[in-house]
């Protein structure tokens, strides 16, 4: 489905992804485990083809044509999105309308049934708007509600669980098997091993290089094992690779 081949990405004069080769099947659920700073958001990001993450090298391969080139808009079309780690704000816009626009032109489930599948109960939601008065947690699940409604090919969902209470991790689990049964692939963001545990398959990054890819129990124990902050550099958040 789509496959990365030989990927990286420089900014700044800094390396920020090295050579990194990543094969996403269909309907597969594959994991990205990592610390902060790893290079997770960033390979999203240039699979979703942002202005600023274009690739420096290597192929972006989707049903086996590069699609590096193409600009955001153009691989949405292709079906793929992205729930960001920090969902926007939009004022004036309800949830009815966000989520509606979301499932303009697809026969998937109601928007009612994608708000009570992330945990929200649709008469206290459709009619609030998608702006300050929602807390983060609530912005997250109903961002996760429209990836529902949309049915993409693949989903980019970039830390889903982050900012989201213990209790609805379920509900995240919920989605991503919704998504799954409905076609989707999901490409599965996190650092958390019980949401990477859902997974097919896993791959975990460090330095902006793949150090692992294999089940789940596999890379998640090498992850739990191997990966620390690094106490050696300014930035707090990077990761360094613990020897055995």
């Amino acid at each position: 489905m789509i496959e990365l081949v030989d990927v990286s990405l420089q900014k700044n004069n800094k390396l920020i992804l090295n050579s990194i080769h990543l094969r996403i099947h269909p309907r597969e659920i594959h994991s990205i485990l990592g610390m902060n700073g790893t290079g997770k958001s960033t390979l999203a990001y240039v699979i979703m083809g942002l202005p600023d993450y274009q690739v420096d090298h290597g192929k972006i391969l989707w049903d086996g044509k590069d699609i590096k080139k193409l600009n955001i808009a153009e691989r949405a079309k292709l079906g793929l999105t992205l729930a960001w780690q920090e969902p926007a704000r939009f004022e004036g816009l309800t949830v009815r309308e966000y989520l509606g626009l979301s499932k303009k032109g697809k026969n998937n489930l109601p928007i009612e049934e994608c708000l009570r599948r992330v945990g929200l109960e649709p008469k206290d939601y459709l009619n609030r708007e998608v702006d300050a008065t929602l807390s983060g947690g609530e912005r997250k699940r109903i961002e996760l509600a429209s990836v529902l409604a949309m049915q993409p090919r693949l989903a980019i969902l970039d830390e889903p669980d982050s900012g989201i209470d213990s209790l609805s991790i379920d509900y995240i689990k919920d989605v991503i098997r919704t998504l799954v049964a409905g076609g989707s692939s999901v490409m599965l963001i996190t650092h958390q091993e019980e949401v990477a545990a859902i997974a097919d398959r896993a791959t975990a990054l460090c330095a902006g290089q793949v150090l692992r890819s294999g089940s789940p129990e596999e890379v998640t124990r090498f992850f739990h094992n191997h990966c620390r902050p690094c106490p050696h550099v300014n930035q707090p958040d990077q990761e360094v690779l613990l020897n055995d």
